[in-house]
């Protein structure tokens, strides 16, 4: 029982992850698209670019590993 309540919480915590990372996706996203509809297409922009970019991997990662530990929660 220990060990399903730890992957619980593992699940539990990439969760709040996903939650995190999705909205400062959409933050991110909606000010770079703010710079652009306003011709402001300097530094600021093309690092939210990059960080919207990061943010979109970081996000594919923890989608990978909640399928896993969702999985190893139906095996126990």
């Amino acid at each position: 029982m220990a060990k399903l309540d730890e992957v619980k919480e593992i699940l539990n915590s990439l969760r709040i992850g996903l939650t995190i990372v999705v909205g400062l996706l959409v933050v991110i996203v909606g000010s770079t698209i703010n710079l652009e509809r306003h011709n402001e297409t300097g530094i600021y922009f093309y690092l939210g670019l990059a960080t919207s970019l990061v943010l979109v991997v970081v996000f594919l990662q923890i989608i990978k590993y909640i399928k896993k530990f969702t999985r190893e929660i139906k095996d126990l």
